[in-house]
């Protein structure tokens, strides 16, 4: 029996990721910064624990509860809007330390494993922004950007060890709890200079085309782990689908 391990698990993809998997018969590392044992089921083939992906002692004891694992799933992840001028570099920063620090340092913890029993897959989730410009998105994109570049390269460097690295490429979710996890971050920064154009996008975001929901990333992120067929990039969710294929 197999066992994941995914990060940022208290809510939206995480959340579901980890119930899909669960339901697929595997065990399941459910990490969270602040766990949670009610939002999954009881199971002994579940099992919640912390993580901080921005802290190395909480790598290092998050990896020594899970023990040996079979694919990491690097979800956790935080968001930021607004313009880039206004923006400030410790936000910047911020946004940068989790979702492409927090990544690397993760996918650099198990690596000693995956090459040692020369299997193992790594699946990092990035977004629909590194598909097709997106405004008011500047520094986000920027982390999500970087980490699709660390893994085409790094699939690239693992392929004599037989271990694999995919990215999951979600689109716009809007019942996540994106916009409501960055809330605080995101204050102040559309200044009155970039109003207009601020409220024309945000209008956009509220009547989208077609939409990403967390199970339509749950089944993608489940397909790139259990992929034999060498493809790299996986998009997920009917937007993501179509950016994909427009390029």
């Amino acid at each position: 029996m197999k066992t994941v391990l995914i990060t940022g698990c208290s809510s939206g993809y995480g959340l579901e990721t980890a119930r899909h998997f669960h339901a697929q018969g595997w065990n399941v590392v459910a990490t969270m910064r602040k766990p949670r044992e009610d939002l999954l089921p009881r199971s002994e083939r579940l099992r919640v624990v912390a993580l901080d992906v921005t802290r190395p002692d909480s790598i290092v004891a998050a990896l020594e509860a899970a023990g040996p694992i079979d694919v990491l799933v690097n979800n956790a992840g935080i968001g930021v809007v607004g313009a880039f001028e206004a923006t400030p570099m410790a936000t910047v920063r911020e946004v940068f330390e989790t979702n492409t620090f927090g990544v690397m340092a993760m996918t650099q913890a198990v690596l000693p494993q995956f090459r040692a029993r020369r299997s193992g897959v790594v699946v990092n989730v990035t977004s629909s922004v590194t598909l097709a410009r997106m405004p008011l998105a500047a520094a986000y994109t920027a982390s999500k950007a970087a980490i699709e570049g660390f893994t085409g390269s790094l699939a690239f460097e693992l392929e004599a060890f037989d271990v694999q690295v995919k990215l999951v490429e979600p689109g716009y979710g809007p019942t996540t709890a994106f916009g409501q996890n960055g809330g605080a971050r995101m204050q102040g920064l559309v200044p009155e200079p970039y109003a207009a154009f601020a409220e024309r996008v945000f209008a956009g975001f509220a009547q989208p085309a077609a939409v990403t929901t967390e199970a339509d990333v749950a089944q993608v992120v489940w397909r790139a782990a259990n992929d034999t067929s060498g493809q790299l990039r996986f998009p997920a969710g009917a937007d993501a689908l179509a950016l994909a294929q427009s390029r």
